[in-house]
Order: structure tokens, then C-alpha cells, then sequence
């Protein structure tokens, strides 16, 4: 199998990539609107995520985020491990915390 043929669960890869400290608080903030995936709006924290997306979200503090999946990774490691996961296309965005 191909990186371009694995998929990960959108709340997954948001934990692995350490958007929040934990999976339930991705699954939240999917859940809680405000996530574009190729473009199209998504709610659901099952939704698709493969090498070369484009996610686009906004964090708590009102900043836009727009990301393009590298990798889908396969655990939560630390912090270098998970900013390989993806690349920032807003030049200018700050690191999440």
C-alpha cells in the first residue's frame, strides 16, 4: 500500500498532528463546524484524510489555518514528529501550540 492510499480519521490525524491535547477534543472541534477539507465543509470526525489534502480551519483564536497533509502519520509522537505530518500553505501562520 501506497502513502497515497492510506486514510486516516480527520480526528485522528488532528490529535496526531497535536491540534488539541486530546482525541475527544478533535472530535469536538470537528464536530463543531469550521473545517473545510478540499474545500468542502465537514462536521464529521470519520471524514477521510489522505497524503495531499487541503485542510483549512480556524483556531480559538480566530486565526485561519490552511494545512496540506505530508503524511498520515501512525502514532502521537512529539512535537517534530507531528509537524511532519504537515505543511502550513498560509505563509506567515503561526505554530500550534
Amino acid at each position: 500500500m501506497t502513502e497515497s492510499d492510506r486514510w486516516e480519521r480527520l480526528d485522528v490525524w488532528l490529535w496526531y498532528a497535536r491540534l488539541a491535547k486530546t482525541r475527544s477534543a478533535c472530535t469536538a472541534a470537528v464536530r463543531g463546524g469550521g473545517f473545510r477539507l478540499n474545500r468542502q465543509s465537514t462536521d464529521k470526525p470519520h471524514s477521510r484524510l489522505r497524503a495531499g489534502d487541503v485542510l483549512t480551519f480556524t483556531t480559538g483564536d480566530g486565526e485561519v489555518r490552511v494545512w496540506r497533509v505530508l503524511s498520515v502519520g501512525t502514532r502521537r509522537g512529539p512535537v517534530g514528529e507531528a509537524r511532519l505530518l504537515w505543511e502550513d500553505v498560509l505563509p506567515g501562520s503561526t505554530e500550534p501550540n
